[in-house]
């Protein structure tokens, strides 16, 4: 009956819609927030050994890890050979303990035997599709050299191990996943065609490195490219053995943090002054410092407005090479449009604002310190035509004329010297016919009117149905939405040896709407069967548990039947029975 129902009320709609001769809409939305969510995927096959002997993939990683934000960034890291061997679950970055952990993890991985690419791509695309949350960026940072090396042992084949690849970036690609690859050459071997068409089909980048030196420019160029944000170029200096002053310019108060790496052979000290003259405790509250064998890096968070003074100091001819990359929170929308139809030669009157955290900036001095220019492109032939303009305290207005074609998409961009926003595309269809003047026919008397019952009833259903449309869909909406409270603790029994893990706590506020028994197990691959066990919040606090996999649910030692559901209260403890490994998990839900 609801499927009847939702049917009419659809056609209804079109027929509404083609009765109006224009429509305005907003196209798919553009990267519309400052927060990624990252996967860190790195080739640990044998094959490293000699492409990357120095191991800068983890230098790479670890590097992209300490320029994350603490605004919530998400990171995860895949490690592959032949398959999946080690797997880091994506952690959202609040402190230095969650970057900790991940470059630990990191520091752990070891090499094994055989490489198939396709196994660390596909799972990286598999384990976003999973977590991936409305607002955050998607991408994918692939550190390999490229090359396939299958086990004899095995009945695998290169075709397939390539079909699998294939499959991979086409997923990567529909689902807007861009993947950078990072190839590393030591030893010459780099398969540089299979990398560059993995970064280009998906709308990432391809770079390479031999040495730890070019890290610094190619994770700030990935960083800044995915963000839309700009590399702001620094003095390069050589060390000393005094102390040299680079002077900073943070441009504006909407700067969430600035980066600041420097690349050298030998360890550098560094001071801090900020605008008033004063310097800074290093490490503190305001300013973090990281390093690792070949960087350092200086973290400002929400810096002052004003000039910075770097004082660096490095080892007699030593050389130091610096970038740095001012990560925002603003994001540029547009003015909604003064009319809701346009025809041809119609002015069109554009304005667009920024919004720090939903908030509109009115600030002369911030719209006046960028260039912004109006992008009308002509759909019907693909022509641009580029408008620039005015700014303003409340933002940037100007407006352009419409021309013959049936349709055009608009964009706004507005850049300085550190980085650039862009609107989301909003479509115009114009129309082209004459406004036909209203033609007056003589006034019927009120016996001649019949009474418009058609009218009368097709607008009180129309207007049942949409409410009814509109209720499903908001409580489908809150659902999704909805989070959890409370906590899961997780421990895993060994059933050969008897063996069982500390007890793990993991919170649930993080999760909305959904999340799998997978993830608690940090997507661990020898626990790849508890994908499809399933939890979802339930009144009162309660989770509802759905079991569509092979494994076994138990409560108080019996089997439970939870295909359909069943309802987890405070304080329940399940066990779940694995089939493809010989252990148990235990489940308990608490406070």
């Amino acid at each position: 009956m609801i499927k009847k129902w939702m049917s009419s009320f659809i056609v209804i709609a079109c027929l509404f819609c083609s009765l109006s001769y224009i429509s305005v809409r907003a196209a798919s939305p553009l990267n519309s927030t400052s927060r990624m969510e990252g996967m860190l995927v790195v080739d640990v096959s044998n094959s490293m050994k000699s492409s990357d002997p120095m191991n800068i993939s983890s230098e790479a990683m670890k590097m992209f890890i300490d320029m994350t934000s603490f605004n919530g960034d998400k990171i995860g890291v895949i490690a592959y050979a032949d398959a999946v061997m080690r797997e880091k679950a994506i952690v959202k970055i609040r402190s230095n303990q969650d970057k900790q952990d991940l470059k630990d993890f990191i520091d752990s991985l070891e090499k094994y035997t055989y490489t198939d690419l396709s196994a660390g791509v596909k799972e990286a695309v598999k384990v976003l599709d999973s977590s991936h949350e409305q607002d955050y960026d998607p991408l994918i940072v692939l550190l390999a050299d490229g090359n396939n090396e299958l086990d004899p042992n095995k009945t695998r084949t290169l075709e397939e191990a390539n079909s699998d690849l294939e499959m991979a970036i086409a997923a990567a690609q529909g689902k807007g996943y861009p993947i950078y690859t990072i190839g590393l050459n030591a030893d010459g071997k780099l398969n540089k065609t299979v990398l560059t068409d993995v970064a280009n089909r998906t709308n990432g980048k391809f770079f390479e490195a031999s040495s730890a030196d070019q890290l610094p420019g190619i994770l700030s160029e990935i960083f800044a490219n995915h963000l839309k944000l700009k590399i702001v170029p620094l003095d390069q200096i050589v060390g000393n053995g005094q102390f040299q002053d680079i002077n900073l310019h943070v441009p504006n108060e909407n700067v969430l943090e600035a980066n600041i790496s420097m690349i050298s052979s030998k360890p550098v000290e560094v001071k801090l002054i900020n605008p008033s003259g004063q310097e800074l405790e290093i490490p503190s509250n305001q300013v973090l410092f990281s390093k690792s064998k070949s960087y350092s890096m200086v973290k400002l968070l929400q810096p002052e407005q004003g000039d910075w003074k770097l004082r660096v100091k490095g080892v007699d001819k030593d050389k130091i090479d610096m970038n740095l990359v001012f990560n925002y929170d603003l994001q540029l929308k547009l003015d909604p449009l003064a009319k809701q139809s346009y025809y041809a030669g119609d002015t069109l009157k554009i304005g667009a604002f920024f919004e720090d955290n939903d908030t509109a900036i009115s600030d002369k001095l911030i719209y006046k310190s960028m260039k912004a220019t109006l992008y009308v492109k002509d759909l019907d032939n693909d022509k641009v035509t580029e408008v620039a303009l005015n700014s303003g305290i409340q933002g940037f207005t100007g407006q352009t004329k419409l021309g013959n074609a049936s349709a055009y998409e608009v964009v706004v961009k507005a850049e300085d010297n550190s980085f650039f926003r862009e609107t989301t595309p909003q479509k115009i269809t114009v129309h082209h016919s004459a406004k036909t003047p209203e033609i007056v026919k003589p006034a019927k008397t009120e016996d001649d009117k019949p009474f418009p019952w058609l009218y009368v009833v097709a607008a009180v259903g129309s207007a049942l149905l949409l409410a009814a449309f509109v209720s499903i869909f908001l409580a489908k909406m809150k659902r999704a939405k909805r989070g959890f409270s409370g906590q899961i603790v997780v421990d895993i029994k060994d059933e050969d040896t008897g063996e069982r893990t500390n007890p793990q706590y993991k919170k649930l506020k993080s999760y909305k709407g959904r999340f799998r028994m997978h993830q608690l197990l940090s997507l661990a691959p020898e626990f790849a069967e508890t994908d499809q066990i399933i939890f979802k919040p339930a009144a009162g606090d309660k989770l509802l548990l759905i079991n569509s996999s092979g494994c076994t649910v138990e409560k108080g030692g019996r089997a439970i039947d939870a295909k359909k559901g069943f309802e987890i209260k405070k304080n329940d403890r399940l066990r779940l029975v694995l089939k493809k490994v010989n252990k148990s998990i235990f489940i308990e839900y608490i406070n």
